[in-house]
């Protein structure tokens, strides 16, 4: 149903490697890189993530109560993405941990611009 999310950046290199490192696993790189835009994921017509520096020439902000959720397939993979994105630069915003109850477990970060990112698994 989605078929990309857009992040705000300040810095189009540093965010390009910093999202392409941290789903390197999953096999993500820049699909379409337009300048100021570049689309990453797997391939065109899958679920993508964009970074761009805004079109109004403004700085990027992130938004109050807005987050990126990428799922995983179990605690130690929402655990090493955590990990990862940490020594890649982010910054904690929520140590992996379960939030409900058997229910759902979710690792908090944010990107150099403050975008929060959480990966999570339900069970």
């Amino acid at each position: 149903m989605i078929g990309y999310t857009t992040l705000g950046v300040s810095d189009m290199t540093r965010a390009k490697e910093f999202y392409t490192s941290l789903f390197e696993a999953q096999g993500a790189k820049v699909v379409i890189d337009s300048g100021r835009i570049a689309f990453i994921g797997t391939k065109r017509g899958e679920p993508m993530l964009a970074v761009c520096e805004p079109f109004n020439k403004e700085a990027p902000t992130a938004g109050n109560g807005t987050m990126v959720a990428f799922p995983t397939s179990s605690k130690e993979e929402a655990e090493a993405l955590y990990n990862k994105a940490i020594s890649l630069g982010a910054t904690c915003d929520g140590a992996p941990g379960q939030r409900i109850p058997d229910r759902f477990y979710g690792a908090y970060v944010r990107d150099f611009d403050g975008n929060k990112l959480c990966f999570f698994v339900f069970g």
